[in-house]
C-alpha cells in the first residue's frame, strides 16, 4: 500500500471522520469515565495506529506531522482519545530510540501486523517498581501509577529500578503477561477516559530480548524521548482550545442573548466580539508556536543519530515555549468561553466544562512554572 494513499491528507480525512463520530457521545462518555473500548477499537480498525511505521515494516510510512495533526483533530472533540493515540506513538518509538535493530524491526512489524495499541507503565518520577535478575530472565514486583492507555493495551513500556541501584531498567512486555494487573482506578476530574490509573506487578517475568539496553543518555537521538511527550501534549492542548472555541461559537450564534443595548443579537454584541477576537489571536499564536516544533522534530527524526546537542536543545526550547503559551492560553479560553455563552451554557447536559477540566488536568504534568524557569535560565546563560 503506497504511503501517499493512506498517510498525509488521507490519514487526516480518516481521523476527522472518526473524530466526528467520537463527538457524538463525547460529553456522555466523559461524564461516565472508564475505558472507551468501542472507540479504541475503531482506531485499531482504521489503521491509524501504524501511520508512523515505515512501509518496509508494514506501516503507512507517514511523518510526525501526520501523527500530531491526527492528535489535534481528535482533541477538538475527545481529548482522552487524542491523548492515548498520541502516547501510543511515544511508547511505540521507545524501542526505536533505545533498542537495537532487531527490537526496532520486531515491534514495528508486529504492531503493523496486529494493530497493537501501546500503553505505558513508565512514569520515571514515582518509581515503586523494582526488578531483579533470576537466571535467564528478570522479575518485576511493585506498582506503577499514571499508566496512560494501560487498559485495553497490547503492550506496556516499563521502567523500574534495579534492587539496590539507581539505574533505570526499561523493557517492553505484553499487557496480558502473567502477574500484570491493570486496575481501572483512574478517577481524576479530567481526561476521564485515558485509563491513566495503576498497574501492579507480581513476580512478572521479563525476557532478555524485551529489555531495552540503551536509555536517556545513550545519544542525542535517544534524548529526544525526554520531551516527546510534551511535544505531543502541546498539540493536544491546541486541539482542546480549538474545540472549545468551535463549541462556544456555535452556541453563541444559536443561543446566547446579547448583553449590550441596543444590539439584537449576541454576534453583534461588541463585548462578545472582543472576547472572540482575543480567542482567535491566542489560537493563531499557539498554532504558530506548535507547528514550529513539528518542523524541528521531523528534521531531527530524519537525521537520527546524526543530530547534535545544539539541535536537540533548539527543539526542547521550542517545545517549552509552546507548552507555556498553550497552557496559559488554553486555560484562559476554556474558562472564558462561558462569558460569551452565558449562564445557561453551564447546564450539565452540555458538558462544556470538560474542555477546562481536561486541559487543567494535563497541564499539571510538569508545572508550567518549572518550564518557565528552565527557559529563563537558558536565556540568561546561552
Amino acid at each position: 500500500m503506497k504511503s501517499l494513499a493512506v498517510s498525509g491528507i488521507s490519514s487526516i480525512k480518516i481521523a476527522e471522520n472518526l473524530a466526528r463520530k467520537f463527538y457524538e457521545n463525547a460529553a456522555e462518555r466523559d461524564f461516565k469515565g472508564g475505558n472507551p473500548k468501542v472507540e479504541r477499537d475503531l482506531i485499531r480498525e482504521s489503521g491509524l495506529l501504524k501511520v508512523l511505521i515505515p512501509e518496509k515494516f508494514g506501516g503507512w510510512g507517514g511523518t510526525w506531522t501526520d501523527v500530531v495533526r491526527i492528535v489535534r483533530a481528535f482533541a477538538k472533540y475527545d481529548s482522552s482519545l487524542a491523548h492515548v493515540y498520541g502516547y501510543h506513538f511515544v511508547n511505540l518509538i521507545t524501542s526505536h530510540l533505545w533498542g537495537n535493530a532487531e527490537q526496532q524491526e520486531y515491534y514495528y512489524r508486529e504492531t503493523a501486523k496486529n494493530n497493537w495499541f501501546w500503553g505505558n507503565a513508565f512514569n520515571p518520577v514515582d518509581i515503586k517498581l523494582h526488578v531483579h535478575k533470576e537466571q535467564e530472565h528478570y522479575v518485576l514486583n511493585g506498582v506503577k501509577t499514571f499508566c496512560t492507555g494501560s487498559v485495553d493495551s497490547d503492550n506496556l513500556i516499563i521502567s523500574a529500578l534495579y534492587e539496590g541501584q539507581e539505574d533505570l531498567f526499561i523493557a517492553i512486555i505484553p499487557t496480558n503477561r502473567e502477574g500484570v494487573t491493570v486496575k481501572e482506578d483512574w478517577d481524576n476530574f479530567g481526561q476521564r477516559q485515558t485509563d491513566s490509573g495503576t498497574v501492579t506487578f507480581t513476580n512478572v517475568v521479563v525476557k532478555d530480548e524485551e529489555v531495552l539496553q540503551n536509555g536517556f543518555e545513550a545519544s542525542e537521538f535517544a534524548k529526544l524521548r525526554i520531551n516527546i511527550s510534551h511535544f505531543i501534549l502541546n498539540h493536544l492542548f491546541l486541539g482542546i482550545m480549538e474545540g472549545a472555541f468551535e463549541e462556544a461559537k456555535k452556541y453563541t450564534v444559536t443561543k446566547t442573548r446579547p448583553r449590550s443595548s441596543p444590539v439584537e443579537s449576541a454576534t453583534d454584541d461588541p463585548n462578545i466580539q472582543r472576547h472572540y477576537g482575543e480567542f482567535y489571536v491566542q489560537i493563531e499564536a499557539a498554532s504558530l508556536l506548535v507547528e514550529k516544533t513539528d518542523l524541528l522534530f521531523q528534521r531531527l527524526w530524519d537525521k537520527g543519530e546524526a543530530i547534535t546537542e545544539d539541535e536537540r536543545k533548539e527543539f526542547n526550547y521550542a517545545v517549552y515555549a509552546a507548552k507555556v503559551f498553550t497552557t496559559k492560553a488554553g486555560l484562559d479560553i476554556t474558562s472564558r468561553v462561558f462569558e460569551v455563552m452565558g449562564s445557561r451554557s453551564t447546564a450539565g447536559h452540555y458538558g462544556f466544562d470538560r474542555y477546562w477540566r481536561n486541559i487543567r488536568t494535563m497541564t499539571l504534568h510538569v508545572p508550567v512554572d518549572t518550564v518557565i524557569k528552565h527557559l529563563g535560565d537558558w536565556v540568561l546563560h546561552e
